[in-house]
């Protein structure tokens, strides 16, 4: 028998997404074939309803939780440091602790925007 034209050889073609089973496949092998098919499912079921997992979530506070603790401790270590060095009636370490609050507010603000605008 002939081939099909623009087909020479090579495996037959499969649908998206689709799996081929082979019968000669060990145990091992199919049981690791289960196990991916099953988070693959299940991943793609979140994906559809909308669901994500706690990873991402954990990941979201953890840029906004350091978007905010960054310009906060810089802006304290910047102010002690300036609080010795120059002699003045108020405290720059208040002053640029509130400064940072203010700019970590701001960029936690930004990334929390980000993360709503990806769902």
């Amino acid at each position: 028998m002939s081939e099909p034209p623009g087909r020479l050889d090579g495996p037959p073609a499969q649908k998206a997404g689709s799996v081929e089973r082979l019968s000669d496949h060990d145990p091992e092998h199919e049981q690791l074939l289960d196990t991916v098919e099953r988070s693959q499912a299940r991943k793609l079921r979140s994906r559809r309803e909308g669901r994500h997992g706690i990873a991402r979530g954990l990941g979201a506070s953890g840029i906004i939780g350091w978007s905010v603790a960054v310009p906060t401790l810089v802006g304290i270590a910047i102010g002690v440091w300036l609080d010795r060095r120059v002699d003045s009636d108020y405290s720059w370490t208040l002053v640029l602790l509130a400064s940072g609050l203010v700019i970590g507010g701001i960029t936690a603000w930004y990334w929390g925007g980000q993360e709503l605008e990806r769902d």
